[in-house]
C-alpha cells in the first residue's frame, strides 16, 4: 500500500523497539491522500487513528501490511487497533491480536501508563516529546509549576532531571491519579511532587503560595467545556507569570489549537508580559511535520 511509503522506516528503527513514537502523521497534511489518519506505535500495540470513515477491506489490508512490515523489522506486535475519532465517543476496534487496553511504554528512559479504548486520548501526547526532553535537561534543583498537567508527563521529566519540587495542577483528579502512578513506575521520590485538582482560574492564590517557580509549563487544552477557552484565558495565564516566576525564571508556553498561530502567542506575550523575551522555539519531533507550522503544535520558551 502506498501509505506505508510515507513512513520513515529508518527513523522508526533508530529508536528502541518499545519506544513510544508516531509512525505516520497524516494530520500534518504533508500527504494529501492521507490527511484523515495517524498511526502510533505503543509497544506492543499499533494504533490507527481515523478522522473519517474508511472501507473495511482497505483498513484490514493496512493492518496486515503494517503487521508484516513491523514484524520483518524485528518489532513484536501483539495488537492492532483502530480508533474512530470520526465517531461519537471515539470507539476502538480490534483489527488483529489481543484486546490490549492497559500497557506501560517508555519515552526518553521514562515509563508512562497508556490506556486504550476508554477515552479519546490515551495518556500522553507524543508531539510534546521535545518539550519534555527540554524540561528533563533543564530542571536540576529547580521548582517547577506544571499547569494543565494531565497525566503529569512533564512532571516525570522534571523529577527525572533533578527538580527540587513539582506542583501539578489539573481539574481532572483521574488524570492526576495516573500521574501519581507514572511517578511510582519511574521510582521517583513522591515527596517532591504535589497534585492540585483545581480550576486554575479559581486557584491563583494557592498556586502562588507554593511559588515562586523557576520553570512554569503551560499546556492548556484548546477548548475544554466548562474550563478553558484559549482566546479568553491564555492572556490571563501570561499576565500572571511575573508574580509566579523567580527572577530570570522561564516559562514553556504551548499551544495546540490549529486555529491559532504563533503570532497569537507572540502578541499576547507582548501585551500581557512585556518584560518577557522569547529565547527559544521548541519544535515537535520530525515525524510531526506540518505543512503549515502554525497549524501544528507551537511551543515558545520565554524568560523574564
Amino acid at each position: 500500500m502506498k501509505i506505508l511509503e510515507h513512513i520513515n522506516w529508518a527513523d522508526v528503527v533508530s529508536l528502541p523497539k518499545n519506544e513510544l513514537q508516531r509512525l505516520l502523521h497524516g494530520r500534518g497534511f504533508c500527504f494529501p491522500d492521507y490527511t484523515y489518519i495517524n498511526i502510533d506505535w505503543l509497544s506492543p500495540v499499533i494504533l490507527i487513528i481515523l478522522y473519517k470513515e474508511v472501507e473495511e477491506e482497505w483498513l484490514h489490508k493496512l493492518s496486515e501490511q503494517l503487521l508484516k512490515k513491523m514484524t520483518d523489522l524485528g518489532f513484536t506486535v501483539k495488537s492492532i487497533q483502530a480508533q474512530y475519532r470520526c465517531r461519537e465517543f471515539a470507539p476502538t476496534e480490534i483489527l488483529f491480536g489481543e484486546a490490549i487496553t492497559d500497557l506501560v511504554a517508555p519515552e526518553n528512559d521514562l515509563k508512562y501508563k497508556i490506556n486504550l479504548g476508554s477515552k479519546q486520548n490515551y495518556g500522553i501526547f507524543l508531539d510534546m516529546k521535545n518539550g519534555r526532553q527540554w524540561v528533563q535537561e533543564n530542571s536540576q534543583n529547580k521548582r517547577v509549576l506544571n499547569l494543565f498537567s494531565y497525566t503529569c508527563a512533564f512532571s516525570n521529566a522534571a523529577i527525572a532531571g533533578g527538580a527540587e519540587q513539582v506542583i501539578n495542577l489539573d481539574m481532572s483528579k483521574a488524570a492526576l491519579a495516573v500521574g501519581r502512578d507514572n511517578h511510582r513506575l519511574n521510582g521517583h521520590d513522591l515527596s517532591k511532587v504535589k497534585y492540585l485538582g483545581h480550576d486554575l482560574f479559581k486557584s491563583w492564590g494557592k498556586v502562588k503560595r507554593f511559588g515562586p517557580y523557576d520553570i512554569i509549563i503551560a499546556d492548556p487544552p484548546s477548548l475544554q467545556k466548562g474550563s478553558v477557552n484559549i482566546k479568553r484565558d491564555y492572556p490571563k495565564i501570561i499576565r500572571r507569570l511575573p508574580e509566579l516566576l523567580n527572577k530570570e525564571g522561564v516559562a514553556l508556553l504551548c499551544l495546540n489549537s490549529p486555529d491559532l498561530d504563533f503570532e497569537f502567542l507572540y502578541q499576547i506575550i507582548k501585551e500581557e508580559c512585556p518584560a518577557a523575551k522569547v529565547i527559544k522555539q521548541i519544535n515537535p519531533p520530525a515525524e510531526f511535520t506540518n505543512i503549515n507550522p502554525d497549524h501544528g503544535l507551537k511551543c515558545l520558551l520565554i524568560q523574564l
